[in-house]
């Protein structure tokens, strides 16, 4: 993660293809809560403004956009749809190809951090960075920036049924190739009651095929079946 000396917004400004009039912008969508902290003569605020409006810019975009791609296809399954695109694991994918990273200023603990609170990090990082594009220039190269940026995810979500709840696609599957449905048993639970972890195992039949831990067991469920359907090879 960038420091504020080695910050070359230049640098990103080129990965993007988008020049900033106003450069400010950029570094307050790259300024996390935590770098404040350690750097209280910092110039800016942190960024979470930008990523509460960059959100809103990228549902409405993507809703656009998809509402003209598949005329035919009712409310619901559009919602499911971009429900998959805008995910924070899909944003920190996007942010990730793009190495934004690399920019956002944070503090020492921070950039040391890695798992889920990395990439909710990078996909908030990501939302702010639209915003920032939006407030600079307006809605026509915030929504470019998604077309050319966050769209092309769309090939993948729709070949892998990404849009389908990875309970419910794991027993389509599971239900047409081995005619029965999946069963899900708690294999344990770990933990004072306000703190609990859940271990969930999904069977098909006999055959085990997967564990998946949580802090309830629908979230225990939803990860074992995550993990059954990679282990399947049907999600990555």
């Amino acid at each position: 993660m960038a420091k504020k000396e080695n910050l070359d917004i230049s640098a990103l400004e080129k990965i993007i293809n988008f020049d900033f009039k106003n450069k400010g912008l950029l570094k307050e969508a790259l300024t996390h809560r935590s770098y404040l902290n350690e750097n209280t003569k910092w110039e800016l605020p942190n960024n979470e403004r930008f990523e509460f409006l960059g959100d809103a810019v990228l549902e409405l975009s993507v809703t656009e956009q998809l509402f003209f791609e598949y005329p035919d296809y009712p409310e619901g399954k559009l919602t499911s749809i971009r429900a998959a695109l805008v995910n924070y694991l899909m944003m920190a994918h996007v942010a990730k190809e793009i190495n934004l990273g690399k920019f956002i200023l944070l503090s020492r603990g921070e950039s040391q951090d890695n798992g889920r609170a990395k990439e909710v990090i990078l996909a908030n990082a990501l939302e702010a960075l639209i915003g920032a594009i939006y407030l600079d220039q307006g809605k026509e190269p915030a929504f470019e920036f998604i077309k050319s940026f966050v769209m092309p995810n769309l090939e993948e979500v729709m070949a892998k049924k990404l849009y389908k709840d990875p309970k419910s696609l794991l027993q389509e599957i599971i239900q047409e190739k081995e005619k029965v449905t999946p069963n899900y048993e708690v294999v344990s639970e770990l933990g004072p009651d306000h703190n609990k972890v859940f271990k969930v195992a999904v069977f098909a039949g006999k055959n085990r095929l997967a564990e998946g831990a949580g802090p309830s067991k629908q979230e225990a469920e939803v990860e074992a079946a995550r993990k059954a359907l990679q282990n399947m090879g049907e999600s990555d």
